[in-house]
C-alpha cells in the first residue's frame, strides 16, 4: 500500500490518504474501512441530461464523491476490486446530498479514509428503578489495530511472496501466498488413464500433456521478481517428474526465468493435491526457512506452538472467546492468536471488546498474532472460534467454564 499523506490523531479522528498497488492492500483496505467511516474516491456515474430533441440521454460522468459507509458491499479478491455502498456527503451537481452510491476502490487509485469518533447512547436501570441514560465514547477511528493494519499495508517485509504448485496426478493448482491472502491462479484439471492394465499406451501421453499445461500455468503466473521462491508439493513422485519436466523443457526452449531460477525451486511432500494441504507446505523446513521473516510465516508458527500445546499440556492453552478472557482476567496469556474477521463486526460493542483484548494482551507483556482469515493458517484458526491462546501457566479449571 502507498501511503500519500497521513493527518489523524491516535485513538482520535483523522485521515488517510493510500492507493493500493496489489490485491493484498485491497484486502487490508477491507479491514480498515468500517461503517460509519467515510471514504472519498473519484468514481463514475450514470447521469441524466436533457436532449436537443426533449428527451433525456444517460451519460456516465467521472467525478469525486465522499460516501458515509453504511456497507462493505463487496470484496472480489479475483478481480481486485473493493465495493462500498454508503450516502453521499460531498456536493457535487450530479449526486445529491444523501443520495446513495457504490464506490468501487481499485489498484492503483488513490482514495482517502476518514474516521471519526462514534457515539452510543445507552439506557441502564439503577436501584430504585430510576432510569439512567448514559453516554459512551466507541472509539471506532485510528485506534491501536487500525494502525496495526495500515502498518502491515506499508509494510513490504510483511509479504510471504511465495508461489506453490500443489498437485497430484491430473490435478495441479497454482497458488500465491501474498501479504494477507492466498488466492488460487490457476487450476489444471486432466484425465489420466491407469499407468497399468488397458490404459498403459496413454498413460505417459496424458502424463506429458498433464504437464505441459501445468508448466504453461506456471510461467503465466509465477514472477521470479516477485517470488521468494517456488514451491513444487505432491503425494508420491508427481512433484519429481514435474520438476524433472520443467527443468528439461526450459534447457530446450531456453526459458531463462526457470534457467536462472532453478536453486529457488523447493519440492516437499504432501498428503495431497487439494488446497487443505497447504498447512504441510508452510511447514516444511526448507520453505520456512525461505520466508521465516514474514507475517505467514509467524502466523504458522504460533499456530503450531498452540496446536502442540493443545495436545501436550492442555491447561496451558485454550479457546474461544469466554475462556480466553478469563484467562487474561488471570494474566495468564502470554501468546494471543485472534483473525482478522472479528474484528469486522458490524457490531461497535463486540469490535472494541476484540480491540481492547488486543491493546490489553500487549500492555500485559503478552504477544499478540492477527491472522488474515484468507491464509490457510486462519481458516484453521477460525474453526476454533477464531480466538485462541497460549498461555504463562496452567488453569486446569478453565475447562469447567461453560462456553
Amino acid at each position: 500500500m502507498k501511503i500519500v499523506r497521513k493527518d489523524f490523531v491516535r485513538n482520535g479522528p483523522g485521515s488517510v490518504k493510500m492507493v493500493a498497488v496489489d490485491s493484498d492492500d485491497l484486502w487490508y483496505a477491507y479491514n480498515l474501512i468500517a461503517p460509519g467511516d467515510s471514504v472519498m474516491a473519484v468514481t463514475v456515474r450514470k447521469v441524466l441530461r436533457e436532449a436537443a430533441s426533449g428527451g433525456r440521454d444517460a451519460e456516465r460522468v467521472k467525478l469525486k464523491l465522499e460516501v458515509k459507509v453504511e456497507e462493505i458491499a463487496d470484496y472480489d479478491k479475483v478481480g481486485s476490486v473493493l465495493r462500498i455502498r454508503g450516502k453521499n456527503i460531498l456536493e457535487n451537481e450530479h449526486v445529491k446530498i444523501g443520495a446513495f452510491h457504490t464506490l468501487e476502490l481499485e489498484l492503483n487509485r488513490p482514495f482517502v479514509l476518514r474516521k471519526a469518533l462514534g457515539w452510543l447512547m445507552i439506557l441502564t436501570d439503577f436501584c430504585y428503578c430510576l432510569p439512567v441514560y448514559c453516554v459512551v465514547i466507541f472509539q471506532d477511528n485510528w485506534d491501536s489495530l487500525a494502525l496495526h493494519v495500515l502498518q502491515q499495508a506499508s509494510d513490504p517485509t510483511a509479504s510471504a511472496d511465495l508461489a506453490v504448485v500443489l498437485m497430484q496426478e491430473g490435478l495441479a493448482h497454482i497458488m500465491l501466498i501474498g501479504k494477507s491472502m492466498t488466492t488460487i491462479r490457476a487450476r489444471i484439471e486432466t484425465s489420466i488413464p491407469r499407468k497399468h492394465g488397458p490404459g498403459i499406451a496413454g498413460y505417459e501421453s496424458a502424463l506429458n500433456k498433464f504437464f505441459e499445461n501445468v508448466l504453461q500455468a506456471f510461467l503465466k503466473n509465477v514472477d521470479f521478481n516477485v517470488v521468494r521462491c517456488a514451491v513444487i508439493a505432491s503425494p508420491g513422485f508427481t512433484k519429481d517428474q514435474f520438476h524433472r519436466h520443467l527443468l528439461l523443457e526450459a534447457e530446450r526452449k531456453q526459458l531463462r526465468t526457470i534457467i536462472e531460477n532453478k536453486s529457488r525451486i523447493i519440492l516437499v511432500h504432501t498428503t495431497s493435491g487439494y488446497k487443505h494441504s497447504m498447512k504441510e507446505v508452510l511447514e516444511a523446513p526448507n520453505v520456512m526457512n525461505m520466508i521465516k521473516d514474514t507475517k505467514a510465516a509467524q502466523e504458522v508458527r504460533a499456530l503450531e506452538e498452540f496446536f502442540s500445546m493443545l495436545s501436550n499440556d492442555s491447561a496451558r492453552a485454550c479457546y474461544g472467546p469466554k475462556h480466553v478472557e478469563v484467562a487474561h482476567e488471570r494474566m495468564a496469556v502470554q501468546t494471543l492468536l485472534i483473525t482478522d474477521d472479528l474484528f469486522r463486526n458490524a457490531d461497535l460493542v463486540a469490535r472494541r471488546r476484540y480491540v481492547n483484548l488486543v491493546e490489553s494482551v500487549k500492555d500485559s507483556g503478552g504477544n499478540v498474532h492477527i491472522f488474515s482469515s484468507l491464509h490457510v493458517s486462519g481458516e484453521q484458526l477460525a474453526q476454533i472460534s477464531g480466538i485462541a491462546a497460549i498461555l504463562r501457566f496452567p488453569l486446569p479449571d478453565l475447562e469447567d467454564l461453560e462456553m
